[in-house]
């Protein structure tokens, strides 16, 4: 799968049924090359205009499924949560 397919799916947390977003990005670890975490950036400012104040770092390890359209996840969202 590529990233291009990967940023196409909507990211579903489990926990609570709420779409966090589509992923944007994907954190390595350098020594390895394995995929450590998914990146999806937090709701928008006002109205779209002023970007985003946090993005979810979701940890490789927290996903349940990658399905044809959805990635379910099973986060606490407070923990996954990364200041810009």
């Amino acid at each position: 799968m590529r990233l291009c397919e990967l940023q196409e799916k909507e990211v579903i947390n489990v926990c609570n049924c709420k779409c966090l977003g589509n992923v944007i990005d994907l954190e390595f670890d350098e020594k390895t090359g394995c995929i450590q975490a998914l990146i999806v950036p937090g709701p928008c400012k006002f109205f779209g205009m002023f970007g985003h104040d946090f993005e979810f770092c979701i940890p490789w390890k927290c996903i349940v499924r990658i399905g044809s359209d959805i990635i379910l996840v099973e986060v606490k969202e407070e923990d996954v949560r990364r200041k810009l």
